[in-house]
């Protein structure tokens, strides 16, 4: 008896030995140590509005008589990600949406499962509140293409063409359990943001893309979002591509042959369900419309005028 009680002693000093440590090298790593307020956007380019499920980060330009094209980013890195194509469709006389999506850059985390309505609805918030008409265009990277294919396969008759940048084809959930998940997120944060340079082909020629990136992982909620949209954002390549093509849009496929995110084949399984106009871009990665700015956006306005 007297051994046992010893061994049950040491067992649990072992495990809150453990627990200590772990809660010490989370607390070292993670970075969410600001609660994102009205405060904390106060000098934040761009501009907020309020939907349904939260404050929204967003910048919108151009005529208000003019075609509309609304930029979708993709899993964590904000609306920035499309600076170069909105200056340029800005320019061109396109009116402009770009925002940040729930959990990611100055836009609200709200504290629900990230599913495909979640996505959805503010994209549609958006085109209500912000009166943007009921035939715009959507273009989307990554992530991003997911969330617009689903949209419009909700949405068909507020879409007139959509635009895939390297498409999500599927969204696994990861076979861990979802704490874990976020615990490694958490210690892992450094990791996770150094890594968004992986989506270029030339990454020492984007020094500031980790700079950047850094800002909204310092507010709570951020990681959440993340992991909620891992283990909530059910996505079917094949399935959702095969409902995009029968709401019968045009759609524009761009991918960077050099895609080692989401490698050049996924493009084949999109084609087999999906009619596209194809578009493979030469020494590029997972982001073309960066690393090969004026070819992409020629081809995007050559779409969109089409």
């Amino acid at each position: 008896m007297k051994i046992l009680k010893v061994s049950i002693i040491i067992v649990i000093f072992l495990v809150g030995a453990a627990s200590l440590i772990l809660y010490g090298f989370y607390r070292y790593n993670n970075k969410e140590t600001k609660t994102l307020t009205d405060a904390s956007r106060k000098n934040v380019p761009g501009s907020f509005i309020k939907l349904s499920q939260g404050v929204t980060h967003y910048q919108l330009e151009g005529p208000d008589s003019a075609q509309v094209i609304i930029l979708v980013h993709g899993f964590s890195v904000p609306y920035y990600i499309w600076d170069n194509t909105y200056d340029y469709l800005v320019k061109k006389g396109y009116k402009v949406l770009r925002y940040d999506m729930y959990g990611r850059g100055y836009s609200d985390r709200p504290d629900v499962p990230y599913t495909q309505n979640l996505y959805n609805t503010q994209i549609l918030d958006l085109i209500n509140q912000l009166k943007l008409g009921n035939k715009v265009n959507l273009a989307g990277v990554s992530f991003g293409g997911a969330v617009i294919t689903n949209f419009t396969c909700s949405h068909p008759n507020l879409i007139n063409k959509v635009i895939l940048v390297d498409p999500v084809y599927e969204q696994k959930k990861p076979a861990s359990p979802q704490y874990f998940t976020l615990y490694n997120e958490a210690v892992n944060s450094d990791e996770r943001a150094n890594g968004q340079t992986t989506d270029f082909l030339y990454p020492k020629k984007h020094p500031d893309w980790i700079k950047r990136y850094l800002p909204q992982m310092r507010y709570k909620g951020f990681r959440n979002a993340l992991v909620s949209t891992m283990y909530n954002y059910n996505q079917n390549g094949r399935q959702s591509n095969t409902c995009l093509n029968s709401a019968g849009k045009n759609v524009l496929l761009i991918w960077g042959k050099a895609d080692k995110t989401l490698p050049p084949r996924f493009a084949d399984s999109i084609r087999s369900v999906l009619k596209v106009d194809y578009f493979p871009v030469d020494d590029a990665a997972h982001l073309p419309m960066i690393e090969k700015a004026d070819t992409v956006n020629a081809k995007i306005l050559s779409f969109l005028k089409g």
